[in-house]
């Protein structure tokens, strides 16, 4: 892919500056650290590593250290492949649905103010609405299993939380001794029977934390703290519809999974979207889904863009994809097995080795590329803990300041990180 004439980084640099000093009561430290980590990604503000064949022993130079921070837009590509190969290994020879379910954009700015609590709570209402009506005789009588993915953004960076599910088609009858298909082919679950549990579960959970005053309300929201606000606000969310999208994937599940792996390891846009950023205003491509898909462009001023990106900051440690169902972690594997026996296929083909499965190649021998050499900025170094990572200086080639030969501070023929004097940076031959 061709790299784009500009990047989110890009904005962040020229117009983060003068949004924090805008906006210095509204924005957050995660926020703060976000915007700080993008800015500096791929940049000598992070130090580089030198890249070396361990077949051919091509020497691939020195590349700028990334983020690795989940919402930079280049960041996470291995990752994001590593997920890929592990979910289509699991997957079970079945037909797939697609099914997503939104709340009504009233509930916006309360999930903004209580991101941790309701976004979990989202999950546990999603899987507990599949759940149920999977499990209901009338419907499917089956124990399902399904992936759920977090999305807070629309193609305009607005707000528009939703959840992503992968469900495959049918499900363990009870004593897990029979596979149960759908009664009829193209079709899961009546989406509407999904929408009405799917209302009743999540606002019933508001009331429940409500009650324990476990919800924050701030700002435009401080009239929802009186009870009577409270109740009126839940019953003109009863007054809205709850969507729930449910489309079995064209391109089978393969199409689905690729589709997500564009959004699981990364938020809101990616720097392909992005048009230009001229007097101040950001251009941008996005998709009118109401109206056939179409493309459009969209103009926003870069205080705005910045604003509705960070909207998309998820609280540290918060989990956005999940498994439920038989497809929970705990049982994943033997559950697909004996899917597959049930449904008299092959078993899946093992899984490479987790080490080098998804290492990068070298172009001309195939052979694994491995670092061989860090320079990090001294003020990463101070947090580095434990025994200083080595490498064997046997085959190590001598970088300008650094002793190589029977003087060097070697033992047992291995290099321990060592600083440069009088300089910010310091060298850390390694094998990671």
């Amino acid at each position: 892919m061709n790299q784009p004439a500009l990047e989110v980084a890009d904005i962040f640099r020229s117009w983060a500056g003068r949004y924090i000093e805008r906006s210095r009561t509204r924005i957050s430290w995660p926020q703060h650290k976000v915007m700080r980590a993008i800015e500096r990604c791929r940049t000598a503000a992070l130090g580089r590593h030198r890249d070396r064949c361990s077949g051919c022993g091509k020497d691939f130079g020195f590349s700028f250290n990334s983020c690795r921070n989940r919402h930079c837009p280049k960041c996470q590509t291995q990752a994001r492949n590593r997920w890929v190969a592990a979910r289509t290994r699991e997957r079970v020879p079945l037909e797939y649905f697609h099914v997503v379910f939104t709340v009504p954009h009233q509930l916006s700015e309360l999930m903004l103010q209580n991101k941790r609590l309701l976004y979990n709570l989202l999950f546990r209402c999603v899987a507990a609405t599949l759940l149920e009506v999977a499990a209901n005789p009338k419907r499917l009588g089956a124990e399902i299993g399904f992936l759920c993915v977090l999305h807070t953004w629309g193609q305009t960076l607005i707000h528009h939380p939703h959840i992503h599910c992968v469900v495959p088609a049918g499900g363990f009858a009870p004593g897990c001794k029979q596979w149960v298909r759908p009664k009829c082919a193209g079709f899961f679950l009546p989406k509407e029977v999904l929408s009405e549990v799917f209302r009743g579960k999540f606002t019933d959970a508001l009331k429940g934390l409500f009650r324990r005053k476990k919800l924050a309300f701030h700002g435009s929201l401080t009239w929802l703290a009186e009870p009577r606000s409270f109740a009126r606000f839940l019953h003109t969310l009863h007054q809205h519809k709850w969507v729930v999208y449910v489309k079995k994937p064209f391109g089978g599940p393969e199409h689905v999974l690729h589709y997500l792996a564009c959004y699981t390891h990364r938020v809101a846009i990616s720097n392909h979207r992005l048009i230009a950023m001229e007097e101040g205003k950001v251009t941008f491509r996005w998709k009118d889904y109401a109206h056939g898909g179409k493309k459009r462009k969209m103009t926003l001023a870069a205080e705005e863009f910045i604003r509705r990106f960070l909207l998309h900051v998820l609280p540290k440690g918060l989990v956005r994809i999940r498994h439920y169902g038989w497809m929970a972690n705990r049982c994943r594997r033997q559950r697909a097995a004996l899917c597959r026996a049930l449904l008299a296929v092959e078993p899946a083909a093992p899984a490479p080795p987790d080490e080098q499965a998804h290492a990068r190649r070298c172009p001309i021998c195939g052979a694994v590329i491995e670092v061989v050499e860090l320079i990090v900025p001294r003020e990463f170094s101070r947090r580095r803990s434990g025994r200083p990572r080595a490498l064997d200086s046997s085959q190590q080639t001598a970088s300008p300041g650094w002793p190589c030969g029977p003087e060097s501070p070697d033992v047992g023929g291995v290099f321990w990180v060592a600083h440069l004097l009088r300089s910010r940076f310091f060298v850390a031959p390694c094998t990671c």
